[in-house]
């Protein structure tokens, strides 16, 4: 009896040189068919069963033309500007990146008959009240938040079969993307040098490779609907820099609380974003790490790449 090749499924994940993206690859490369795209001409990851183009997803026939050759069973999109005060300056090129991409990816998505996961956060809400519900109102206050409910709205929209992902202050270690608030502060404490951190704006701390396993279940069970997924512990920015600088044995007198207000921000943050995150754990059984075990999982990663 000849042996029959079993066909993986196919999955495109966009924003494949991201930090999100990276876990992403990782977390589906042996299971599945990974076509990664991106701006870069190459890929900064060279893994089995994974393959990379560059493609530019605001642009619409480029990436029709590669989505209907590829044909995948999955579209994951972790492409996004997320420079929250620069997408107050740069508005058309957030709205570009963000909405017109988007739309983009749904409108190929249903022409292939892909199921798409979309990634989003929590800036899509004004932070009044915290313990969001994927039911809760949404009302951003700024222009990164308007874009990506705007991106949202174009989901579920466009007929096509899609899960929307809601996350919040992704941290972890990636090759050659930009900086964090973790892997940031790490650098400042390890140079000596003082940081001021708001102590008024409480949220969740994702581990990215959790978020990425969280992910790949949602794509193995099939979940459609908005899902609520970020790390367990809800906690103010200085305490969670606290918490970093003890778990990589740096020095917490460098850290200064400060008020968001007296930042001087361009664009406008939410104060209290938190998650209620029952839906996750009821039909998903997803609950993440919180913040010591995350952060330490990170220190073993950060070590072993040393």
């Amino acid at each position: 009896m000849r042996n029959l090749k079993i066909l993986k499924q196919k999955v495109l994940i966009t924003g494949a040189n991201g930090l999100l993206g990276q876990k992403l690859v990782q977390a589906f490369h042996e299971e599945y068919e990974i076509l990664g795209i991106g701006r870069r001409a190459k890929p900064v990851l060279t893994l089995s069963n994974y393959h990379y183009r560059s493609c530019d997803i605001t642009r619409r026939k480029q990436l029709h033309d590669l989505v209907f050759e590829f044909k995948p069973d999955v579209i994951i999109n972790a492409a996004a500007y997320t420079n929250v005060d620069g997408c107050e300056v740069d508005k058309e090129n957030c709205w570009r990146i963000n909405v017109i991409g988007v739309e983009n990816l749904a409108h190929t998505a249903r022409g292939v008959e892909a199921f798409l996961v979309h990634i989003s956060t929590d800036y899509i809400f004004d932070g009044k009240s915290g313990n969001y519900s994927e039911e809760s109102l949404p009302n951003p206050l700024g222009y990164y938040g308007r874009s990506k409910l705007a991106s949202e709205n174009a989901v579920l929209i466009s007929g096509a079969e899609y899960a929307i992902i809601r996350t919040m202050i992704l941290y972890g270690v990636a090759e050659q993307v930009r900086p964090n608030f973790v892997t940031w502060l790490i650098d400042k404490l390890s140079r000596g040098e003082s940081v001021t951190i708001v102590d008024d704006q409480v949220g969740h701390p994702t581990l990215a490779d959790d978020l990425a396993l969280a992910i790949r279940r949602i794509v193995q069970l099939k979940k459609t609907g908005v899902f609520h997924i970020a790390g367990s512990d809800c906690i103010d920015r200085y305490h969670f820099a606290l918490k970093v600088a003890d778990i990589f044995g740096l020095d917490k007198n460098l850290i200064k609380p400060v008020k968001t207000e007296e930042l001087h921000q361009k664009a406008p943050r939410p104060l209290n974003s938190s998650f209620n995150m029952e839906k996750a754990r009821k039909e998903l059984g997803i609950q993440l790490k919180g913040v010591e075990e995350g952060l330490r999982t990170l220190k073993k990663q950060m070590e072993t790449r040393k």
